[in-house]
Parts: structure tokens; C-alpha cells; sequence
């Protein structure tokens, strides 16, 4: 079958056409055609999406999109070019999920097919299966564990099946990507912050600065009195800048990025007492910044593996695209590994196409009326 995916949860706008076929336990895709926009740009002067502005773009971008990916899969023609329309209605901004949700109808409308809503963060759990051209979906071994990380969610979630989730942990407080962005601003950064916050860590790490011994192969997380001190800890080699890993020690799998924040914003406030705060000190601040943030994601997952027996870990979402994330997640052990090309990290429509087909197998056809799918902004898994 053919499925139109719609995706306007945020700020990028996608519209992409895949084949499906095959059962929810051998699912093989074709993409026919992908088009996207991403309004990044339009949102720098605010220092981040502006809700009502990204509602506007959406607007004037859906049937400029719609255009593009009928005309490149040859179905411009057809009467009826799909079999059916998946669209986000959750979680984002409502706003910006109400204009796909609206195009959706419309077109299901006018052609008589279903629509599928989907779920945003179920999205993102298949993301990782995305291909430019053909993929497919088979012999997964469950139980799955999904860590979630972007700018609105912190997520670790548990799966036994397919379209059965269950969250046993996020964040009490700022997704990570919002305290990627919050620290970026402070020290100065241009939007989107997060990016930035790693292209000065890289660097730093690259000149040798800080080398982290990876946390999924510690013992105990950094900073416990029962872990020895090594070469990588700031206090031995003199790096000037310690922060906390907030909640390492919860008997939970719960995250808090908030006192993080917090202390890099009284860091800054008592550096700048004394000194500017120079390019230099910027790169240490962000550097032992992400190296916090990264640390309590790994420590974490690594323990609800462990207690889960998990044989595979997905890691999705707009921080999966993190350098240092990635190269301390690929550590683990004896569980495999699946994250999306750096081209899907993001939001994106194909993903959407492909939670869509599942959940179509799922409900077995059988789908709510079109006008009464409802923009759900917090919705949760």
C-alpha cells in the first residue's frame, strides 16, 4: 500500500510518499519521494520556534511540498494518488499540529482514504530504520529499550511489542536538547544552541582537554567516593570546570537537567565577577556541559539494560545526532545497537510513514473518523 506521511509537530515541515508491505514482524519500505523544510532560519532573530510563526510557514509550505512528491513518485496524476495519510497529532505545538492535521483531512476528503494519527515519540522509535531508498523492519529481538532525547522530551521507554510502550523514566524538569539550547544561550551561541554546545566540545576534545572515561564502563558514575580518580577527571589534570550529574544516585530511572542548568548559570555569574567570560573559557564550560548531560543519558540506560535484560537499544530523537552521545552509547555490551542516519535524527515525515504502516497492521483498518483527530500537544506514549 502507499502512505502520504504529513509531519508538523515543530518547526520542520515534511511530506513524504512510502510503499508498504509485508506484516508488523517483516515490514520492507520504498520511498517514493521525501520533501522537506526546515524553518530554522526564520526562528534565529527569537532565539527559538515561535509557535504562530511556525504555523505560518507550515501553511505555505504543505502544498508547496505536496506538489513535489506527487510530481517526483509520477502519481500527480492519479485520482487517487495514496491509500491512506498518516499525520503527527502529538506531542509539539498545537498549533503547528493542527495545520497538518487540517491538510490531512482535506486530502482524505478529496481522495476517500483513512488517516492515521500518529504518535510523534512512536516516530522516533522507528527512525531508526530509515533509508533514503528501501529498508525494512525484521527479526527484532525484544524486549526493546528506546532512549528518546530531544528538545522537548527525555524519555526512556520499554517495549516488548510493537505499539506497546511503557515509560520508565524521563525528565522531572528541561528536555536535554532544551538544556543544550538554555546553556548555549547563556554563553552567547547562536540558535539552534545544541549543535554548537558540541562543535566547541569536539574541538576541545580534540586538543586533548578532557578525555572521559566512558561511563558504561564504569563501575560507579563520576564524582562517587567509590570510584578511583583517574587521568580523565578535571580536579587531577587542573580542568577549571566541575559540574553536578544531577540524580545519578536516584533509585529511578528519571532525569533532571534543570540544577545543570542552573550551575552553569551561577559558573558563568561568578566567573564574570572577576574576568570576561573569553572564547576560551566558553569551550571548557560547554565542553564539561555536554560532558554532564551525556553521562547521566549513558549512566542511566545502562542500568535499565541491565535490569531489564534488554537486547536492543534504539536511541532517537534530535540529540541522537551528538557525537559524544554516539560514541558512548556504541560502548554497551552484548545488547544491539540501533540509531538513525544523522539524516533522520530530527523530526521527519518518513518516519511518521512508518509508524503509520504499523499502526495501520494494528488496528487492523479499523481507524477513527478523520474529523474527529484531535491536536494533542502533550501527548504521551
Amino acid at each position: 500500500m502507499k502512505i502520504l506521511s504529513i509531519e508538523t509537530s515543530c518547526d520542520d515541515t515534511g511530506i513524504t510518499i512510502v510503499e508498504a508491505t509485508g506484516s508488523i514482524k517483516n515490514a520492507s519500505f520504498k520511498v517514493l519521494a521525501d520533501s522537506a523544510n526546515s524553518q530554522i532560519k526564520i526562528h534565529i532573530p527569537y532565539g527559538g520556534v515561535f509557535p504562530m510563526l511556525a504555523k505560518r510557514e507550515h501553511m505555505k509550505n504543505l502544498p508547496i511540498l505536496l506538489e513535489q512528491v506527487l510530481k517526483e513518485s509520477k502519481l500527480e496524476k492519479k485520482e487517487k494518488p495514496v491509500d491512506a495519510i498518516a499525520v503527527t497529532y502529538g506531542p509539539g505545538l498545537e498549533p503547528a499540529l493542527w495545520v497538518g492535521i487540517t491538510f490531512a483531512q482535506e486530502l482524505a476528503k478529496k481522495w476517500n482514504v483513512p488517516v492515521i494519527p500518529v504518535n510523534h515519540m512512536e516516530g522516533h522509535i522507528f527512525s531508526v530504520f530509515a533509508k533514503r531508498k528501501r529498508f525494512s523492519i525484521s527479526n527484532f529481538q525484544f524486549p526493546m529499550l528506546a532512549l528518546l532525547v530531544s528538545g522537548g522530551h527525555t524519555q526512556l521507554i520499554l517495549s516488548k511489542k510493537w505499539t506497546q510502550y511503557k515509560i520508565i523514566g524521563e525528565t522531572l524538569d528541561d528536555a536535554v536538547g532544551e538544556a543544550f539550547d538554555k546553556v548555549a544561550r547563556m554563553l552567547g551561541l547562536p540558535y539552534p544552541g545544541g549543535p554548537e554546545i558540541s562543535k566547541l566540545s569536539e574541538a576541545q576534545r580534540t586538543r586533548g582537554k578532557q578525555f572521559l572515561r566512558g561511563v558504561s564502563q564504569a563501575g560507579e558514575p563520576r564524582g562517587s567516593a567509590a570510584r578511583a580518580r583517574t587521568d580523565s577527571d578535571p580536579e587531577k589534570i587542573g580542568f577549571p570546570v566541575v559540574l553536578p550529574r544531577p540524580m545519578l544516585y536516584s533509585k529511578n530511572f528519571d532525569f533532571s537537567f534543570s540544577g545543570l542548568k542552573t550551575a552553569v548559570l551561577y559558573l558563568i555569574r561568578d566567573i564574570e565577577k572577576s574576568r570576561k567570560l573569553d572564547s576560551e573559557t566558553k569551550s571548557e564550560i560547554a565542553l564539561e556541559f555536554e560532558n554532564a548531560a551525556i553521562e547521566c543519558l549513558i549512566y542511566k540506560t545502562k542500568k535499565a539494560i541491565e535490569k531489564y535484560k534488554i537486547k536492543t537499544i534504539i536511541v532517537g530523537g534530535g540529540v541522537s545526532g551528538n557525537e559524544h552521545l554516539r560514541r558512548e552509547i556504541e560502548k554497551f555490551k552484548k545488547v544491539e545497537l540501533l540509531i538513525p542516519e544523522k539524516k533522520f535524527t530530527g523530526d521527519n515525515s518518513l518516519m511518521i510513514g512508518i509508524a503509520g504502516y504499523i499502526q495501520y497492521l494494528k488496528r487492523k483498518r479499523k481507524f477513527t473518523k478523520a474529523s474527529n483527530i484531535k491536536a494533542t500537544g502533550n501527548l504521551s506514549l
